[in-house]
């Protein structure tokens, strides 16, 4: 009882001081909502309950991208065999197995200095301080192309062999971007921004084809909508000798104002294409690699002090998890109301 206590109080000082912040360019509406969209925005807060109203205030009011000066977590070991690093922002997931690490996603920040520099201050030393070995990491993958998730590969798969896997269309978008400014957002090699490494076109990840990989299955699952080919993930975890099942919805758009109308309502139908498989994998672990929308710092530390037999706040449940997806979709849906304002 103490445990959920604090992580609530955490949460709640998490929400007040993101709520403080501006919202960037293509996050906020910019203008007042009509009365019928805050109708809308105030139902779906009252659907999914009060675990979930940091992620309806993020996703339907105030959306924000993961940035530069995102705070680094503290590495943290959060099941048996899956640990987490990065930032505040952006979050790589390592998966200990029988034939090596598996990791998913790999930062990335502009270009090939930069992202090494992050690399090397946020990754290594996690891995270093959580006693992994990076040259254990034998595969990547990349749940989309967008250069803040590939963009380290390359610096693994140089130095340590590691094997890089991203779905094709976004193998396509990743060594063709679109020839327009965006940086990151437009593969991380457009005109405005000097190049991300690429990393070495090594294999595909395709849909509903496992990913079997030492003792470790992995289920991908296409949602395009944020990308053409961005990737779901559905995996078993331990957690103190138990068995969950974790969903990484890979492809979760941050500022909508950057997707076209088509584009969220690609998202709106990957949404309920994921929630069918979720639904049948008995997904109750929610990961993200952008925790944004439920911070993951709050969680990090109740795990740091959790005592054997206490609750995991990875753990959400079956039915909590399915109220998040419900938070994805009704915030997708107000903002293409939004577009008809």
């Amino acid at each position: 009882m103490v445990l959920r206590l604090s992580l609530g109080l955490m949460v709640s000082a998490v929400i007040a001081t993101a709520a403080q912040q501006p919202g960037p360019p293509g996050g906020a509406p910019a203008k007042p909502d009509s009365p019928e969209i805050t109708q809308s925005i105030e139902a779906l807060r009252t659907k999914v309950g009060p675990k979930w109203a940091y992620a309806v205030h993020f996703w339907c009011e105030e959306p924000r991208a993961n940035r530069a000066d995102d705070p680094v977590i503290p590495p943290t070991q959060i099941f048996d065999n899956v640990y987490a690093l990065g930032n505040s922002g952006t979050t790589v997931y390592v998966i200990r197995t029988a034939a090596g690490l598996l990791m998913i996603d790999a930062l990335g920040s502009g270009d090939q200095q930069a992202t090494t520099a992050q690399v090397e201050a946020q990754l290594i030393p996690g891995f270093m301080k959580l006693g992994l070995d990076p040259a254990q990491v034998k595969m990547i993958l990349v749940a989309h192309g967008h250069a803040d998730h590939y963009g380290g590969s390359s610096y693994f798969q140089e130095k340590y062999g590691s094997k890089v896997y991203v779905s094709a269309a976004d193998w396509n978008l990743m060594e063709n971007p679109p020839a327009r400014g965006g940086g990151a957002r437009a593969g991380g090699r457009g005109p405005t921004g000097p190049p991300t490494p690429l990393p070495k076109h090594d294999g595909e990840i395709k849909d509903g084809e496992p990913i079997k990989f030492g003792d470790v299955t992995i289920t991908p699952v296409a949602i395009p909508g944020h990308t053409p080919g961005s990737m779901a993930f559905l995996f078993p975890v331990k957690d103190q000798g138990k068995t969950h099942q974790a969903g990484i919805f890979g492809g979760a758009w941050l500022l909508p104002g950057a997707l076209s109308e088509e584009s969220l309502q690609t998202f709106r139908q990957s949404i309920a294409k994921y929630r069918e498989a979720a639904t049948k994998a008995k997904v109750d672990v929610l990961l993200q690699n952008h925790m944004l929308m439920d911070p993951i710092q709050p969680k990090l530390e109740a795990v740091a002090v959790r005592k054997k037999g206490q609750p995991n706040p990875f753990v959400v449940g079956a039915v909590e998890y399915q109220k998040f997806l419900d938070v994805m979709d009704g915030c997708t849906q107000v903002n293409l109301a939004r577009r008809k304002l």
